[in-house]
C-alpha cells in the first residue's frame, strides 16, 4: 500500500496549527490529523488543528504569534482575517538561560583562505572601492568604476575582484550633529577601511554638509597610500575629476594586486544575518539551518551579526535569554523602547512590519515573524549589542540595531566589518552586498527550482525529508568557508551589491 504523506506539519505538540506543505483543498483531510480542511488554504499557510475561541492565544513552535479575533473550527484556514497582534506577548527575562555549548580548540578550527589586512582584519575579497560623500558625486563616482568593468583594463592587475562604486542620496541637508549624519560618517568609515577593500576613494562635491575632512577627522581614518580623498570642486569639474579618479584607483589597484590569499583560521570569519522576502517556511528550515551554521562559527571563535530591531519585537526574549550580563540585556531592551517609540507615529505601529509578500507566504504577524527571524541566530550566547554601523569588538553572537529594510540593515553590518553575508528568503529575494559576498539560502525547494540562477543552498531540502537542519547547518557553514576563501555566489556573478549600498537615514531634511 502506498505511504499517504503528510499535508501539514505541526511544529511543536502543543501548537493550536499547523502549516500547509502544499495547497490543500476544501474538504481534505489534514494529514496526518483528522480534521477536514473547512476552507482551501494555500502553501504555506497555517491551519486550526483544534476549534479556537475567540481571544484564546495561538501559539507555533511553542510560542506565541497571536490572538483569534474571532471563534475559529479545526481545520480553517488561520490568517489576517481572524488572527491579530497583541504587544507584550512575550517576557523580557535576561540570562535565564545561557548556553554551555564547547568551545573548538585551535587544532579543530578550520581554515580559509582570505587576504590578510596591515591592523589584523582579514578580507574574503580585494576590492577597491570608490565612496561618495555626497549624493552629488555618484555620477563621477560610478564613472571611475565603470572605466574598470572592461576586463581588459583589470588584466594588469591579477587577483583584484575589481572597482566598487557606493553611492547614496544623503550628505547634504542634514545637520551636523544628528542621528543621519553620525551614522552617515560612520557607514562611510566602516566601508573605507572594510578589509575587503585593498583600498578606497573618497569623492566629494566640496560645499556638501558631509565635509570629507571633518569626515576623516571625526571618524580617525588617515590618508595614505590605502585611502584617498577627491573634491570635484577643486579638481575642474566632472570630466576632470573622473580622469583624476582613475589615475587615483590604477595606483590603488597596483597595490592590491600584490596582495595574496592566506591560509587564516574561521574565527575571522564575521557574517552578517538577513532574511527577505520571507515565508512561512523561513522559521522552520532556512533560518534555523542558518542558526546551526551560525553556533559552528562561534564555537570556531568567529562573529555572527543579528540584526534588524523591528523584526524581532515579540521574540526578543529568545535573545535576552542567552545575553550574557544584565548590561547587554538592557541595551537590547533599550532598542526596542527607542522603536517602540519611533514607529508609534505609524499607522499600525510595530504590528505593520509584515510585508504583502510576507503575508502571501503565510506570516501574519510580527511575532510570528519575529521567531523565525531569531532562529538565525542559533543558540549561541548574545555577546553585545551594537548601535548601526559601529565597528564590532567582541567575537560570537552580537546583534546591531537597524530597520528590517533588508540593504539599509546589510550595509549597517558590512560598515560593522561583516565580510560575509547570509540571506535567507522564502519568496526569492534578488540581493547582494558588495563587497561582502553574499550567500542565498532558499526556504523551500518549489522556489528554489523556480529560482536556482539566484540560490546558493536549498534548505528545502529540510521540508523535503532529505536533510536535517543540523546537516543543513553544517552544509551552510562549509558554503561559508568556501565562499570566504573565493568561491563566487550567485548575486556576485549576476552582478548584485552597488544600488544595495543603504546608509540608514532617520532625521529631517532641511
Amino acid at each position: 500500500m502506498a505511504e499517504v504523506k503528510s499535508v501539514v506539519l505541526q511544529l511543536k505538540p502543543d501548537d493550536e496549527v499547523a502549516v500547509a506543505l502544499r495547497d490543500i483543498q476544501a474538504g481534505e483531510t489534514l494529514v496526518p490529523f483528522g480534521p477536514l480542511a473547512t476552507t482551501a488554504i494555500p502553501f504555506g499557510h497555517k491551519v486550526a488543528l483544534r476549534p479556537l475561541e475567540q481571544g484564546e492565544v495561538i501559539h507555533r513552535l511553542g510560542q506565541p504569534i497571536g490572538l483569534a479575533t474571532a471563534a475559529i473550527p479545526a481545520g480553517a484556514h488561520v490568517h489576517l482575517h481572524n488572527m491579530g497582534f497583541e504587544a507584550s506577548m512575550a517576557g523580557r527575562a535576561i540570562g535565564t538561560r545561557l548556553s554551555n555549548a564547547p568551545v573548538r580548540l585551535p587544532s579543530d578550527i578550520p581554515t580559509f583562505d582570505g587576504y590578510l589586512r596591515a591592523d589584523g582584519k582579514v578580507g574574503t575579497r580585494n576590492y577597491v572601492g570608490v565612496l561618495t560623500s555626497v549624493n552629488c558625486s555618484a555620477l563621477v563616482a560610478r564613472m571611475i568604476a565603470d572605466h574598470f568593468r572592461d576586463p581588459r583594463r583589470l588584466l594588469p592587475y591579477p587577483g583584484v575582484d575589481g572597482v566598487v562604486a557606493l553611492t547614496h542620496k544623503s550628505g547634504c541637508s542634514v545637520a551636523d550633529g544628528t542621528m543621519s549624519m553620525k551614522m552617515l560618517r560612520r557607514t562611510l568609515a566602516g566601508y573605507a577601511r572594510h578589509p575587503n577593500f585593498s583600498g578606497a576613494l573618497l569623492v566629494g562635491l566640496g560645499c556638501e554638509d558631509n565635509q570629507i575632512d571633518q569626515l576623516i577627522d571625526e571618524e580617525q581614518l588617515e590618508l595614505g597610500d590605502d585611502l584617498a580623498k577627491l573634491v570635484m570642486q577643486e579638481t575642474g569639474g566632472t570630466r576632470s575629476s573622473i580622469s583624476r579618479g582613475i589615475e587615483m584607483v590604477e595606483a590603488m589597484l597596483e597595490k592590491a594586486a600584490r596582495k595574496q590569499r592566506q591560509r587564516v583560521p574561521a574565527s575571522e570569519i564575521m557574517v552578517g544575518l538577513q532574511c527577505g522576502g520571507s515565508d512561512s517556511f523561513s522559521g522552520i528550515s532556512a533560518n534555523p539551518a542558518l542558526g546551526a551554521a551560525v553556533d559552528r562559527l562561534v564555537a570556531c571563535g568567529g562573529t555572527a551579526i543579528l540584526a534588524e530591531t523591528p523584526e524581532i519585537y515579540g521574540a526578543e526574549n529568545l535573545l535576552l535569554e542567552r545575553a550574557v550580563s544584565k548590561e547587554v540585556g538592557e541595551r537590547l531592551i533599550g532598542l526596542l523602547e527607542w522603536w517602540d517609540d519611533y514607529t508609534s507615529r505609524e499607522p499600525q505601529g510595530f504590528d505593520n512590519n509584515p510585508s504583502p509578500g510576507n503575508k502571501a507566504g503565510g506570516l501574519t504577524t510580527i511575532l510570528e515573524k519575529s521567531l523565525g527571524a531569531v532562529a538565525k541566530g542559533g543558540t549561541s550566547n548574545l555577546v553585545e549589542v551594537y548601535g548601526y554601523g559601529r565597528p564590532i569588538d567582541k567575537r560570537g553572537l552580537v546583534f546591531m540595531d537597524s530597520p528590517g529594510f533588508d540593504p539599509m540593515s546589510a550595509t549597517g553590518q558590512v560598515a560593522c566589518g561583516a565580510n560575509l553575508i547570509a540571506f535567507t528568503t522564502g519568496r526569492g529575494s534578488c540581493f547582494g552586498c558588495r563587497p561582502a559576498p553574499s550567500i542565498k539560502l532558499a526556504t523551500n525547494s518549489e522556489m528554489y527550482a523556480r529560482m536556482e540562477e539566484d540560490m546558493d543552498i536549498n534548505c528545502g531540502s529540510i521540508l523535503d525529508g532529505d536533510r536535517s537542519i543540523d546537516e543543513m547547518g553544517e552544509a551552510i557553514f562549509r558554503e561559508m568557508i568556501a565562499t570566504a576563501s573565493g568561491k563566487a555566489t550567485k548575486s556576485e556573478l549576476l552582478g548584485y551589491g552597488d544600488d544595495e549600498f543603504a546608509p540608514w537615514h532617520v532625521n529631517a531634511w532641511l
